[in-house]
């Protein structure tokens, strides 16, 4: 079976035929957006296509071709070389002599090194090839000047949820049938894309290949697409029993309890640091900022143990699990880490806003890097404020302080951080 004719992956086969087809990209391909205004002219301008993977950068190289009636040539930095690109170049010369243009689309141009890179310049001046070139990367840093100089950037942004959802439609659309996952598994489903359109398709493609009737939860999406977790081994049991027991009693603030079963492992052979390391965590988890000495008195236990063995150091081990078995107990640090983690997740790659980001080149400066920014230590009570998540998420609460141990001087602090927050957001609004 030849390749015209054999099985085309999903995502293959969603690929728009049309510029119009293209989803997402409003900015670029929207009224008044600068491929919407090249597709009207009929004139490509030689391109870097600069954003995340997944979104249509091949894709509209390739109908910008299309558009303009050019030859599309597609090579990836990845796997050629010199030898190739001189190929390229001579097939071009000779499609001009005839009267015809050249596209040439460089996946990850990135990857050429400075002097490939300069390999296109004469070609590119002389109208020899459009050069459409894509990257993840910040084309300041990894494209040569000259080169830059003579390409327009353009930046293509990560689907969203509502690009991402189109792309499921579409693919059940394809398939003819509904994808058979129930709604918090759809969900997760985008979460796990992060923007990434062609990731998501080629889920949706096992999805509907291995589910057969079934209709899939969260976790069965996670077993269907991702690896099993390791078990533990079994034949020690016990291990996780008394260590469970150890490390309930700690956040129970029973002292009594804590030392039984820290002895009881000690008298069964167990590695004192194993030990220890655990105290580390529960300085962590259980204790956190309700008192912050409690991390280091786990990691002196550490030391000393380390610095005099056994039997001497397992009495500064027993010491440890005193101080931390009655410390004031919060884990609001530990859910913060752990609720920062899942919206991380969910949002995955927007960009920080503009005015916190360095412009090092005049090209950042110019997309507006560092505008409005403002030095906290220039104002007084040295907080200015401003807003420092992405300009299209929501502020997030991740970490609330509990009325116990020195969380509660946190607390008054972060009450009077929100209230600056507040009256800068104020002072923004009144201002537009």
């Amino acid at each position: 079976m030849d390749a015209a004719s054999g099985p085309r992956p999903l995502a293959d086969r969603l690929r728009p035929k049309d510029i119009s087809e293209v989803v997402g990209q409003e900015h670029l391909l929207g009224e008044g957006g600068s491929l919407a205004r090249m597709v009207a002219s009929g004139r490509i301008s030689s391109l870097i296509l600069w954003g995340p993977p997944g979104t249509g950068k091949t894709t509209i190289a390739r109908l910008l071709a299309n558009h303009a009636e050019l030859a599309f040539e597609q090579i990836s930095a990845i796997f050629s070389g010199v030898a190739d690109l001189k190929k390229v170049f001579e097939a071009a010369k000779m499609r001009r002599m005839s009267g015809r243009g050249t596209l040439l689309f460089v996946d990850e141009i990135h990857r050429f090194n400075r002097s490939q890179q300069d390999g296109f310049l004469p070609y590119v001046e002389d109208g020899t090839i459009t050069l459409i070139g894509a990257t993840t990367e910040n084309p300041s840093f990894e494209i040569n000047s000259a080169l830059l100089s003579r390409m327009q950037v353009l930046v293509l942004n990560r689907h969203d949820d509502s690009m991402l959802e189109e792309l499921l439609s579409r693919a059940e659309d394809e398939v003819g049938k509904l994808l058979p996952v129930d709604e918090q598994a759809r969900e997760s489903l985008k979460a796990m894309a992060d923007g990434d359109g062609r990731f998501l398709l080629n889920c949706v493609e096992t999805v509907f290949d291995l589910a057969g009737e079934d209709v899939l939860s969260t976790e069965d999406i996670g077993r269907l697409l991702q690896k099993r977790a390791p078990s533990y081994d079994k034949d020690r049991d016990g291990h996780y029993n008394l260590i469970s027991a150890f490390h309930k009693s700690m956040r129970g603030s029973d002292v009594d309890g804590a030392l039984y079963w820290m002895a009881r492992m000690l008298t069964a052979g167990e590695d004192p640091l194993y030990i220890i390391r655990r105290l580390v965590r529960i300085a962590s988890e259980d204790i956190g900022m309700a008192d912050p000495e409690a991390i280091h008195q786990a990691l002196a236990a550490k030391d000393a143990y380390e610095f005099l063995g056994s039997p001497e150091g397992e009495g500064q081990i027993a010491q440890a699990v005193i101080y931390l078995a009655s410390a004031p107990k919060s884990n609001a640090a530990y859910l913060a880490e752990k609720a920062s983690k899942a919206v991380a997740k969910q949002t995955g790659s927007l960009m920080p806003p503009a005015h916190i980001l360095n412009a090092p080149t005049k090209m950042m400066a110019e997309m507006g890097y560092g505008a409005g920014y403002i030095y906290d230590h220039d104002v007084e009570g040295g907080i200015s404020g401003q807003n420092f998540f992405p300009e299209d998420m929501e502020r997030q609460t991740f970490y609330s302080p509990v009325e116990r141990g020195f969380e509660r001087d946190i607390q008054k602090r972060m009450t009077y951080f929100a209230k600056v927050r507040e009256e800068h957001a104020a002072k923004l609004k009144k201002n537009k």
